[in-house]
C-alpha cells in the first residue's frame, strides 16, 4: 500500500476541532441532522491521509471538541452549585472530554492502520471502529454515551432504523457512510480511472441514507407496537432554582406547591419531578408533619387519581436512594417504590479514592444505594408505566430489560428529572431529545417531569404532543395512550444487551485487510 499523503497536521487539527464542536447543534436542534455527516466525512477524509500516530490526534481533538461543547454546562454544577473553584472545575470538565475520547482516539489509530483504498471496505471499518468507541464511552466505568451520533439523527432519514437497531447502530451506519464517502473523494481525486471507481461506492453510501427515508415517506415508518388504553396525565414542573433548593427559607413554599398542585390536578396519573419532595422521610415530619398523610389519603380514593412522586428515601444506617414513591389506593402507604439503578459518578455515588474530590464540593446526598436493575411498573388503570430517574433514559439497553416479558413491560415509560443542576443551557433541550429517541427505539410513550425542563408528553414515535415551557413553574395536563408489544430493538436487547454490537464492531475491526485498489 502506498503511503499516505503528506499531512498538514496543525491545520487538520483545528479543523476537526471545529467540525467536533460544530455538530453540537445537530443534538440540540435535530433539523440539523446532516451536520455529523459532514463533520464525520472531513475526519474520515484527514484520517485517510494521516499516520497512525496522527489519526490518534484527529480523533482525541475531535472527541475532546464534541464532548466539550455538547457537555460544558457540567461547569455550572460543580462551581455554582457544586463550589468547586472555576479553574478545577474547567479542569474537571476538560479532563473528563479528554479521557473520555481516547477511545475515538484508540479507533481511529486503528482505521488508518487498517485503511485499504476500497471505500466500502474502509468505510465498514470506520463505522466498525466509530462503533466500538461509542459502546465503550457508553458502558466503561458505568458509562456517559451523553451525545452519542445517533442521537443527533432524530430527524434525519436514518431515524426509521432506530426501532430495529438502536442509537449506537445508527451512529456507527452514519459514520460509516460518511467515511465511505471520504474514501471515495480520495479515490476520485486520484484520477479519472479513481473516478470511476468512486462512483459505486458513493452511490450506495447515498442509497444507504436515502432508502429509510424513501420508505417512511412511501410507506411510513413500521408500528411494531399496537395502542392501549388512554390516559389523563398531570405533569408537575417545579422551577425550583438548585441553590434554593435545599435552603430552609424556600423549602417549605415549595413543599406546600407541590402538595397543592399534586392534589388540585385532575388527571388519572399525576407524576412530579425527581425530588420534588427533597426531604428524607424523617426530615419532612420535623419540618412539615402530616405532609404525607395527607397526601396519601388523597391519593387512596378508590377509582381515583394516583401519583408517582420523586423523593429521596432511606437512612444514615441503611443507607440512601433517589427514588419515586407511588401513592394509589391499591398501595396507599406508599409501598410502590422506585430506586434509581444507573447512578451518577460524583453526584449520586462516590467511585473508589475520589472523596477527596467530592469533598471539595457542597452536594448533599452524594453516596447512593443502587435499584433493582428490573424494576416492577406501576399499575395505572390496566397500564404499566415504568419510572426511571434523569439520565437513565440515556441507556436504552437497560431500559430494554423491562421488556424481556413482554406481559409485564411498561406500557408507558415516565422521566423524572432534576437538571437545574446545570442552568439555563442546552442540556434541557439534549435531554429532550434523548427522551425522544428512547421513545422510538422501544415505541413507547414518554412522560417527561422535571423541575427546569423539559417537561413533555412524547409519543411512540418519538413526537412531542405537549410540553410546557422551560424554567416556569406549572401543571402539564394532557393524554398519553399506552403502547403493547415489542420493537426489534426491544427484543434484542432484552435477551443480550450491547453484546451483538460489540460482536459486530469486533468483526468489523477484525476483518483482513486486503491490498487497496490498483490506480
Amino acid at each position: 500500500m502506498s503511503r499516505p499523503a503528506p499531512l498538514r497536521l496543525a491545520p487538520a487539527l483545528l479543523a476537526t476541532a471545529a467540525a467536533g464542536a460544530l455538530q453540537t447543534l445537530a443534538f440540540v436542534h435535530t433539523a440539523a441532522w446532516p451536520l455529523p455527516l459532514l463533520a464525520i466525512a472531513l475526519l474520515a477524509w484527514l484520517v485517510g491521509r494521516a499516520s497512525p500516530r496522527q489519526a490518534a490526534a484527529l480523533g482525541w481533538v475531535f472527541g475532546c471538541a464534541w464532548l466539550g461543547a455538547s457537555t460544558w454546562w457540567l461547569f455550572i454544577s460543580l462551581h455554582r452549585y457544586g463550589g468547586l473553584p472555576a479553574v478545577l472545575a474547567v479542569l474537571a470538565v476538560g479532563l473528563l472530554s479528554a479521557l473520555l475520547s481516547l477511545y475515538l482516539a484508540l479507533a481511529m489509530a486503528w482505521v488508518a492502520r487498517r485503511r485499504s483504498g476500497r471505500p466500502l471496505a474502509d468505510g465498514c471499518r470506520f463505522g466498525a471502529a466509530w462503533l466500538a468507541a461509542e459502546l465503550a464511552r457508553g458502558v466503561i466505568f458505568t458509562g456517559f454515551p451523553w451525545a452519542a451520533t445517533g442521537y443527533s439523527q432524530l430527524d434525519g432519514p436514518l431515524a426509521m432504523l432506530l426501532p430495529w437497531l438502536g442509537v449506537y447502530a445508527v451512529g456507527a451506519l452514519l459514520a460509516g457512510v460518511a467515511a465511505a464517502l471520504a474514501a471515495a473523494a480520495h479515490l476520485a481525486a486520484s484520477g479519472p480511472t479513481g473516478a470511476r471507481q468512486a462512483l459505486a461506492p458513493t452511490l450506495l453510501a447515498l442509497l444507504l441514507l436515502a432508502l429509510p427515508a424513501g420508505w417512511s415517506a412511501w410507506r411510513g415508518a413500521p408500528d411494531f407496537t399496537r395502542p392501549g388504553a388512554t390516559l389523563r396525565v398531570a405533569l408537575l414542573q417545579t422551577n425550583v432554582a438548585q441553590d434554593e433548593k435545599f435552603a430552609a427559607d424556600h423549602i417549605v413554599a415549595s413543599l406546600a406547591w407541590v402538595a397543592g398542585a399534586l392534589s388540585a390536578a385532575q388527571a388519572d396519573l399525576v407524576l412530579a419531578p425527581e425530588t420534588a419532595v427533597p426531604l428524607l422521610p424523617d426530615q419532612l415530619d420535623e419540618l412539615a408533619p402530616g405532609y404525607w398523610t395527607a397526601l396519601r389519603q388523597h391519593f387512596g380514593q378508590p377509582g381515583g387519581p394516583v401519583a408517582l412522586v420523586g423523593v429521596p428515601l432511606g437512612s444514615y444506617e441503611l443507607g440512601y436512594s433517589n427514588s419515586v414513591v407511588g401513592l394509589d389506593a391499591a398501595a396507599p402507604s406508599g409501598s410502590y417504590r422506585y430506586d434509581k439503578t444507573h447512578l451518577v459518578p460524583f453526584g449520586e455515588f462516590i467511585p473508589t479514592g475520589f472523596h477527596w474530590f467530592t469533598e471539595l464540593m457542597n452536594i448533599p446526598l452524594g453516596d447512593f444505594n443502587r435499584g433493582a436493575r428490573n424494576p416492577p411498573s406501576f399499575g395505572v388503570q390496566g397500564e404499566r408505566v415504568g419510572p426511571n430517574i434523569c439520565y437513565e433514559d440515556l441507556f436504552g439497553e437497560e431500559l430494554a430489560l423491562r421488556f424481556a416479558d413482554a406481559a409485564s413491560a411498561p406500557t408507558i415509560l415516565a422521566n423524572v428529572s432534576n437538571i437545574g443542576w446545570f442552568g439555563d443551557t442546552i442540556a434541557v433541550a439534549q435531554h429532550l431529545q434523548i427522551s425522544r429517541l428512547r421513545s422510538l427505539e422501544l415505541q413507547r410513550p414518554m412522560l417527561r417531569a422535571t423541575n427546569t425542563g423539559a417537561t413533555a408528553v412524547i409519543d411512540h414515535r418519538g413526537r412531542v404532543t405537549a410540553q410546557l415551557a422551560p424554567f416556569t413553574r406549572g401543571v402539564l395536563t394532557a393524554t398519553v395512550q399506552g403502547r403493547q408489544g415489542l420493537t426489534p430493538f426491544a427484543r434484542w436487547s432484552a435477551a443480550a444487551g450491547l453484546w451483538p454490537l460489540w460482536a459486530l464492531a469486533a468483526l468489523g475491526l477484525a476483518w483482513p485487510r486486503r491490498r487497496p485498489l490498483a490506480r
